[in-house]
């Protein structure tokens, strides 16, 4: 059931087609619009960031620790260790009294060009917090140190902290605990597998907390969701999508690794997960761009933003346009209910 998302071209010459599916839910529990297959199940990995934050915010640490409003925001980030980035990031180590080697994510350099050539240039080395999960990390960290939680192994599945951030996301996913697949990501933590369908239903209720039952993770994840819209440079950097999507303070939105993509609409009452099968990045853009469209998005400066970041040209080395990416797949409208099975 895989479907064409974006025909790339080339000397008016089709050169290459990206697959992947779409899966857009509404608050009555249904999949209201759906590309390829709305089931198709996969790994969440970095677009759980603001899952795994919660547990730090039910706690209303962010009340008790004495964070700046940037170092809470990079708990959600896929950071490229820019400088703001790494003042907050060092700010969180600083309060907490930890080394970054209680880390157990691996000492890299930034994912951002510019940063880690001023590094090299300048003769320093890797470090721990320039891993785009370390503010994820630290806040699992302070969430131990603050509840009495042993810090070794934090990262493992079976600790406390993990298997809580675990029941977070079943509740929000709509998916039973046991139903949801665990893999292990990149930096080290845990990683859960389960349909878009899910996953769309948690990025619903990050957007429109109301949704949610219990008062205390209502809470929780209103001020996730508020952190991310007010300091959306902190998430990544501002030539990609994610603060591009936060500057609009009616979406919540985060990406992972291997081409998953999530986010929210908050008046719309809609949440979207999509998945591009090769695993690419660059047609989140214009894959999220073509969805607003297709549902007729309001605000039109947020999907002049998508094709400003994932324009319909392709340049090559030279800067020269040498052709074109088309968006070509059409939501349908469906009412099939979401499942986790």
């Amino acid at each position: 059931m895989t479907e064409a998302l974006v025909q790339e071209f080339r000397g008016g010459m089709l050169e290459n087609v990206h697959y992947g599916h779409i899966c857009g839910v509404d608050e009555t529990g249904r999949v209201r619009y759906a590309v390829g297959d709305p089931a198709y199940a996969t790994f969440l990995r970095s677009a759980a960031k603001p899952i795994q934050a919660l547990p730090f915010f039910l706690e209303r640490l962010d009340e008790k620790l004495g964070f700046a409003d940037e170092e809470l925001t990079v708990m959600t980030a896929s950071h490229r260790a820019l400088p703001y980035h790494v003042t907050a990031l060092d700010g969180m180590l600083r309060k907490l009294g930890l080394s970054e080697e209680s880390l157990v994510c691996k000492p890299t350099y930034p994912l951002d060009a510019s940063a880690r050539d001023a590094l090299v240039a300048g003769g320093s080395g890797p470090r721990r917090v320039y891993h785009n999960c370390s503010g994820k990390h630290l806040g699992v960290l302070a969430y131990c140190i603050a509840t009495g939680l042993p810090t070794d192994g934090y990262e493992r599945s079976e600790h406390p902290a993990q298997q809580r951030i675990l029941r977070l996301a079943a509740e929000l996913s709509g998916c039973r605990v046991e139903d949801i697949v665990i893999g292990t990501d990149g930096c080290g933590f845990p990683v859960f597998g389960m349909p878009l369908s899910a996953m769309a239903n948690a990025f619903l209720r990050l957007a429109c907390p109301d949704l949610i039952a219990d008062a205390a993770l209502r809470r929780a994840a209103e001020r996730v969701g508020a952190l991310m819209n007010a300091n959306p440079d902190l998430i990544s950097a501002d030539y990609l999508i994610c603060p591009n999507l936060l500057k609009d303070p009616n979406i919540v939105a985060k990406g992972g690794a291997k081409g998953i993509y999530c986010f929210g609409l908050r008046k719309e009452r809609l949440a979207f997960a999509l998945k591009v099968t090769d695993g690419s990045e660059e047609e989140w853009p214009s894959i999220v761009a073509s969805i607003l469209e297709q549902i007729g998005y309001g605000n039109e400066e947020t999907i002049r933003r998508m094709r400003r970041i994932g324009p319909k040209d392709i340049f090559n080395d030279n800067g020269v346009v040498i052709g074109e990416n088309r968006s070509v797949f059409r939501l349908r409208t469906t009412g099939e209910e979401a499942s986790c099975s």
